[in-house]
């Protein structure tokens, strides 16, 4: 195919939503983004268009096309516009840097996540759960996605900084909430030049950015101080080398560890909270994961080698990420022109494919929207690859997807043997899409015990 510039306009265009002038589908895209593209992909199809603001937008809803976009053609695209955007906090860290940089990056920091490691980081994470179900008393009303967002910053904390930054959790928490509260703005037409503005949330972004490296580079400087290497990631962080022998300053340490930092703990909580939501909503699941938690632990703490013991538990968490996926969005901008399905999609145009979208759909998940831990029992292989992808795939697949799951499945089963979890009266259920999926109004809970 020719390189030469396309324009979008001079091109057939797949189908898509109604576009305002100027705006295009902005600002019904701005409402409720996943369930907005999930309309958009009910009402016109696996490949869609619509412009958000100056952006032509491709949605791409077949498993077999994102295939190619993500795994088989991954060179011909870059991150997205959220990403790029959000170097001005995380600077060149796996998830915002490309090409070869990221894979040298990633070669580095991968020996932190490999198996061998992951029995070690298995007792900080029962050990930290059992502490929180010590700490939760009968009757007791608490946000379970407070609760969980601060268990997990503790988890991470601990296993690959070995800190306790426990004590942090609520500092930490609201300057994440100040940095997400920024990346609502990022698809807003001219928003490159609005963050030069001194706006409200744009100060309160600076103050959360500021806070977060606080934490980050005082544990750079401890460990540099202290000259022990103690094996985990920041340590790891610390001595790599690259090629040349050269290692990294203090500023791709942090760019690198702040990363690890937020996803290690953010899109966690955020599964485990859903996943508690859902198995408050359906008793009778409920009933089924307890029983198995029982009769496979019998009342000890779980550990590594009882993860594949815990099938349905693992059920429970692939339907928490299937119905409600924390990274429920993934964008790729088109290095040069790209045909699929008979169009032209021009370079520099953004393709956004969407977990929350395919996991929904009932060509791959028969009843969707019902949550059935006993449907990741069965056999997998009836379905394309690409109808399930929480954490991404192809070279910018998540780095930690094995912490993660081996984190999500140990301490909803540590909690669950003596809690169950029930929602406050009154308490409204919605999705907030922002960098993550997270609840729109909390998640208000009482503790019951079991």
């Amino acid at each position: 195919m020719s390189t030469a510039i396309l324009h979008s306009r001079d091109l057939p265009r797949p189908p898509g939503p109604r576009q305002e002038p100027f705006l295009g589908a902005l600002r019904a895209f701005r409402r409720n983004p996943a369930k907005f593209l999930e309309s958009v992909a009910k009402e016109h199809g696996d490949f869609a268009y619509l412009r958000l603001g100056q952006q032509d937008v491709y949605l791409v809803s077949d498993p077999e096309a994102i295939k190619e976009i993500l795994v088989t053609r991954q060179a011909q695209f870059k991150k997205s516009r959220m990403l790029e955007r959000a170097r001005i906090l995380l600077g060149d860290g796996l998830l915002t840097s490309e090409g070869d940089f990221h894979l040298r990056q990633r070669r580095l920091v991968q020996p932190a996540f490999h198996r061998d490691r992951l029995a070690g980081y298995a007792v900080i994470m029962a050990e930290c759960a059992a502490r929180l179900r010590a700490r939760w008393k009968p009757a007791q009303r608490f946000d379970l996605a407070q609760e969980m967002m601060r268990l997990t910053l503790a988890i991470v904390g601990r296993a690959l900084f070995s800190a306790d930054v426990e004590s942090e959790a609520g500092e930490i928490g609201a300057a994440l909430n100040h940095v997400f509260e920024m990346f609502e703005m990022v698809l807003l037409p001219f928003s490159q030049w609005l963050e030069k503005l001194p706006l409200p949330s744009m100060n309160r972004f600076h103050r959360g950015s500021a806070r977060l490296d606080s934490t980050i580079y005082r544990l750079i400087a401890e460990r540099r101080a202290s000259g022990v290497d103690t094996g985990d990631l920041l340590s790891m962080l610390l001595t790599a080398r690259d090629e040349t022998g050269e290692s990294m300053d203090d500023k791709q340490v942090r760019d690198e560890a702040l990363t690890l930092f937020i996803a290690g703990h953010e899109t966690t909580a955020n599964a485990l909270t859903w996943a508690w939501y859902l198995l408050s909503q359906n008793p009778e699941a409920e009933a089924r994961f307890h029983a198995e938690i029982d009769s496979v632990l019998g009342g000890r703490l779980p550990g590594f080698a009882d993860l594949p013991r815990l099938r349905l538990t693992e059920g429970v968490i692939a339907e928490a990420l299937r119905l409600y996926p924390p990274a429920w969005a993934i964008g790729r901008k088109a290095l040069q022109n790209f045909s699929l399905r008979g169009f032209t999609i021009p370079a520099g145009s953004m393709i956004l494919m969407s977990p929350y979208v395919l996991h929904r759909d009932a060509r791959w998940f028969p009843d969707p929207l019902r949550f059935q831990p006993e449907r990741w029992l069965e056999d997998q292989s009836v379905r394309p690859k690409f109808a399930y992808f929480p954490f991404g795939g192809g070279v910018r697949m998540c780095i930690g997807e094995r912490f993660a799951w081996s984190e999500a499945i140990l301490v909803l089963a540590t909690l669950a043997q003596h809690w169950r979890l029930r929602l406050e009266p009154g308490q409204k259920v919605d999705i907030k899409p922002l960098i993550t999926l997270r609840t729109r109004y909390g998640m208000h809970m009482i503790a019951e015990p079991r």
